[in-house]
């Protein structure tokens, strides 16, 4: 079963949709990050977590 590291990103209630999808697309090429979960909260901002695989790397013993 693949691990994953996680990141909570907040999006506060005066950022448009247009601007919150921008940063999460930056999130997405620069950082390798993929949406896990996102939620609107009674005030009016998002609560996003970002979730990206973890590689681990076996050493070579030779």
């Amino acid at each position: 079963m693949p691990e994953y590291e996680f990141v909570d990103v907040h999006v506060p209630r005066g950022v448009s949709r247009k601007e919150a999808a921008r940063l999460l697309t930056d999130h997405a090429e620069y950082g390798h990050w993929e949406l896990d979960r996102l939620s609107l909260l009674r005030d009016g901002s998002r609560k996003v977590r970002l979730r990206r695989r973890i590689i681990r790397q076996v050493r070579a013993t030779w």
